[in-house]
């Protein structure tokens, strides 16, 4: 069973200093039809404009996935990490027992674009930790690349770097643009679901374009083609 989202049916808000896309119930938007899916709970696309961000603030039990599109993201926090998060690199932060952190665009004249990710763990009271990798453009053409999962997941080869998560999901990142195709095997008894980034791309026989998303559930098999430019996240869910 696919059900699609339009971008446009998403949460939207515009503070002046942050605009922000609500796929998911958060803040100040509620829908009682999406409160999350599987154990994913937010992604936020935010848009924060120079000089600007969000203050020290705190988190507990979640996993937070950064992954930032353009500009870049200054991250801090109270277990001593200082970091600039570009664009192509994917940020894990647990927050387990309590972490308290700050994000801001300090790049001049540029605002940054970012989707944060929540995914609730599968086990609570861990210590927080902290985690940031980059994931090199040529890995993601015409293919769907790992780029996070549960701590349990084995490396293949030295190449297949993501972050780890104390989450029972996966994190698929690709691009796809005219004959690029990609198949992955879903369980139907896990959850699924496809955000496209930017460009127009054909999933399970459904189209998409930018900011739409793709649920699916009982599905044994994810086909995208298609694509136009297209970038996508793909994430295996437990239901």
């Amino acid at each position: 069973m696919n059900q699609l989202r339009k971008s446009a049916d998403r949460g939207h808000f515009d503070h002046g200093w942050l605009k922000s896309q609500h796929s998911f119930s958060f803040g100040e938007y509620r829908d009682p039809k999406f409160m999350g899916w599987g154990n994913l709970r937010v992604i936020n696309e935010d848009y924060i404009e120079p000089g600007m961000g969000f203050g020290t603030h705190g988190h507990r039990d979640m996993e937070i996935v950064t992954y930032v599109l353009s500009g870049a993201l200054a991250h801090q926090d109270s277990l001593g990490n200082v970091e600039s998060i570009p664009p192509g690199d994917v940020q894990r932060m647990s927050a387990g027992t309590g972490v308290r952190h700050s994000e801001f665009n300090h790049a001049k004249g540029q605002q940054t674009h970012l989707l944060q990710i929540w995914i609730e763990p599968n086990e609570i009271g861990v210590e927080p930790s902290y985690e940031q990798i980059p994931i090199q453009p040529e890995r993601k053409r015409g293919a769907l690349t790992l780029v996070a999962a549960p701590w349990s997941t084995k490396q293949e080869n030295s190449d297949a770097s993501f972050v780890k998560m104390h989450a029972d999901a996966s994190i698929y990142a690709g691009y796809f643009d005219g004959e690029e195709s990609a198949q992955l095997d879903l369980n139907p008894a896990r959850k699924a679901y496809v955000h496209v980034v930017e460009g127009n791309i054909r999933v399970n026989g459904v189209e998409l374009e930018t900011g739409d998303a793709l649920l699916i559930q009982e599905e044994k098999m994810l086909d995208i083609k298609q694509g136009v430019e297209a970038e996508i996240l793909v994430f295996d869910l437990s239901a």
